[in-house]
């Protein structure tokens, strides 16, 4: 469940690479619970914000809360509850999936039993996978083994920085059925980098849309969604009349396209009722009107927009 409290909170970070401001007066917040999706393009800001997350990388300016502790005064004691995948996780492919985590939780510095280790490996899905060679693996199972490095010392906070590139279909199901599981049943505060923005759709209860460096919107993905215009598809049975009707009104500049009985309209959501009304006012029989919604369309609107 979704608290109050701020698990991350960002307030005017910059970061400049010689002639160029990477992140550009950034502030956000992450509350615990959320699944905050941290979107934007290619080259918008995303990794080096996480880099200064996790102290890879030192801000120009501005300041960065974790847990409510300065990140710059408490490293040590916040970087212990907080577990990362940046990138592709490496791992020694010739040793068993088990083996890597057991090696790994003692480079972190902290004993992890096999009993955590077995339990994370269940999580992950990978348990009759334990004895295998990495070699073996997959990219989806390399990503989820990832993810079960990231939990060996049962962090409060995951940093994950486009988990699911590279992953086919299937690859990415696994990572958003993972990522809510830890959400709901884990208790995890999740903070999602990714420009894969279906993905923030599904999982994600909150986002942040950040171009160029800086921040363009940010708030809950339902909230958001509303204020994005629908595509309504309309079916009818007389496509030929519906077709002149709309040809000669207003709604023709609304139309997209046509496809057999199929036409797809972009209207706001208080004028699907109107549109309705009009159809079946002037003899054409509706059989179906359904609405959808994409988070991309919006993604667009935005950062097109702020260009």
């Amino acid at each position: 469940m979704v608290s109050e409290e701020k698990i991350i909170e960002i307030k005017d970070l910059v970061k400049d690479f010689k002639e160029t401001r990477a992140v550009n007066t950034l502030s956000l917040n992450v509350m615990r619970g959320d699944v905050f999706g941290f979107l934007g393009p290619n080259g918008a800001g995303k990794s080096t914000t996480i880099r200064m997350l996790l102290t890879l990388v030192k801000p120009n300016s501005g300041t960065i809360k974790i847990f409510g502790k300065l990140l710059t005064s408490e490293r040590k004691s916040i970087l212990k509850d907080v577990g990362a995948i940046i990138e592709k996780p490496d791992f020694y492919n010739y040793l068993s999936a088990y083996k890597n985590l057991e090696i790994l939780g003692r480079i972190s510095g902290r004993e992890v039993k096999q009993k955590r280790i077995m339990e994370i490996l269940e999580i992950v899905g990978l348990t009759e996978r334990k004895a295998s060679k990495v070699k073996t693996f997959s990219h989806g199972m390399k990503q989820r083994l990832g993810i079960a490095q990231a939990l060996l010392h049962d962090p409060e906070l995951i940093i994950l920085d486009e988990p699911t590139t590279g992953l086919d279909p299937q690859g990415m199901k696994e990572i958003r059925d993972l990522i809510i599981f830890l959400c709901k049943e884990q208790n995890k505060t999740i903070f999602l980098s990714t420009h894969i923005l279906s993905e923030v759709e599904q999982v994600a209860n909150r986002m942040i849309i950040i171009n160029k460096g800086q921040k363009i919107v940010e708030g809950s993905v339902s909230d958001l969604l509303n204020e994005a215009d629908l595509k309504v598809s309309v079916e009818v049975i007389e496509i030929d009349t519906a077709e002149r009707l709309i040809s000669q009104s207003l709604w023709a500049k609304k139309l997209l396209s046509i496809n057999n009985h199929k036409m797809i309209f972009n209207i706001q959501i208080e004028e699907i009722a109107e549109l309705n009304k009009y159809l079946v006012s002037n003899n054409v029989s509706v059989s179906a009107l359904i609405p959808t919604r994409s988070l991309e369309s919006y993604f667009l609107k935005i950062t097109e927009e702020a260009a």
